[in-house]
């Protein structure tokens, strides 16, 4: 009998369908709004800062979880955006980008045989997290004909039946939203939260867009509701905020005793972040809050425009509070199926898109629904909805 390859946990999914959307834009020529990363600069501010890091010979190791300064700033960016109090020397962890702060994260939470709680439609690294982690992926729907809504009372059903067997550990949360561009409301978190004590689960939340909201909404860090410090794990970054999507600088928040193990993990998986960046990144965070505000409005034009052209080229359009994506409906323009439908905007219209499947853990929930990113500059979304006309 011949010896399995591969182990059973690589075999349980497959490469990232964003990253080879990417692939296939890139050798067709397409315009890429499939991958979610700026096509602009970053700010000069942040740039000058690295060079001169790199100038003064900051090349070797950081701290393992993260340079005194940007930790210090990181707490800093908290107080003053959230009144939420941190302790940089025991409650933040520097890790390679957002993406290794989630799975070093649930490797320090989560045993074999536990239950991870993802609500779909979701980014596509939490499933394969969880199954590296040892851990089964349990989905759960947000209604997208309903503004994303959860249902509540289907919810506490499931968790009251999972909560006898003790098996859900923890909640990934994303606000704002990745790909429906969702934002948690206050009282939606605090009914999350409540749940969260009510049935002894960890939330794990990936907050890298808390920046980007739009039309009046808000974003609530849930640590900061009562009970949740202890049981919160807050994950934010340079990426999206500052457009450095390359650099790999994320950074967690929790209580002293989870921040020692995720520490542990993430010392044994990258060691540390690069440390120049690190320095940079801690001159970035001190910036004033206008930056934040324009970042906003900056993208909150470029949705507009790019809604309002998918909208009067027939897509079904779901508006985002948050973040830089749009999903759309597929249904009233063609009877493919959403992977036929990428590919043929890629190779015949070259316009890069995300099937709506690869945010599902069952393909035929997604199968009518697409996602752009719109962090792009103005005259390359114009040219974008320009090649879909010939659609």
């Amino acid at each position: 009998m011949a010896t399995q390859r591969v182990s059973q946990k690589a075999a349980q999914f497959t490469e990232s369908v964003i990253r080879e959307m990417t692939r296939l834009a890139t050798l067709h020529r397409a315009v890429n709004l499939a991958q979610g990363f700026p096509n602009f600069p970053a700010p000069e501010l942040l740039k000058e800062a690295a060079c001169r890091a790199i100038r003064a010979d900051i090349n070797q190791y950081a701290v393992t979880w993260g340079s005194p300064r940007l930790r210090e700033s990181i707490a800093l960016k908290y107080s003053r955006h959230y009144q939420f109090e941190v302790d940089a020397e025991r409650e933040i962890t520097v890790a390679c980008g957002a993406t290794e702060c989630m799975i070093a994260s649930l490797l320090a939470l989560v045993d074999p045989g536990e239950q991870v709680l993802i609500l779909e439609p979701f980014y596509e690294n939490y499933g394969p997290d969880a199954i590296i982690s040892g851990a089964t992926p349990v989905f759960f729907p947000l209604r997208a004909e309903q503004g994303w809504a959860l249902d509540w009372n289907r919810l506490e059903s499931l968790l009251e039946a999972q909560s006898r067997s003790h098996r859900i550990r923890a909640l990934i949360l994303n606000t704002p939203h990745n790909p429906s561009g969702k934002v948690f409301t206050k009282e939606e978190l605090e009914r999350l939260a409540g749940l969260a004590q009510t049935h002894d689960f960890f939330v794990i939340t990936d907050e890298i867009y808390e920046h980007i909201v739009y039309d009046g909404c808000r974003h609530h860090l849930i640590g900061g509701f009562p009970g949740m410090r202890d049981r919160t794990v807050t994950i934010s970054g340079l990426s999206k905020t500052f457009s450095v999507t390359g650099w790999r600088i994320g950074y967690i928040v929790a209580p002293p005793d989870l921040t020692s193990a995720i520490r542990k993990m993430h010392d044994f998986l990258t060691v540390g972040a690069a440390a120049p960046l690190q320095e940079a990144g801690a001159q970035a965070l001190r910036i004033n809050e206008h930056y934040y505000q324009q970042l906003a409005a900056d993208y909150r034009e470029r949705r507009d425009f790019l809604c309002s052209a998918l909208a009067d080229l027939g897509f079904g359009v779901f508006q985002p509070s948050g973040a830089y994506y749009v999903m759309v409906d597929i249904s009233a323009l063609t009877e493919l199926d959403d992977v036929s439908f990428v590919r043929h905007l890629i190779e015949h219209c070259g316009v890069a898109a995300v099937p709506g499947s690869s945010f599902y853990r069952r393909p035929e929930d997604g199968r009518r629904y697409i996602r752009f990113a719109f962090c792009k500059t103005r005259d390359l979304l114009e040219e974008a909805v320009a090649r879909l006309r010939g659609l």
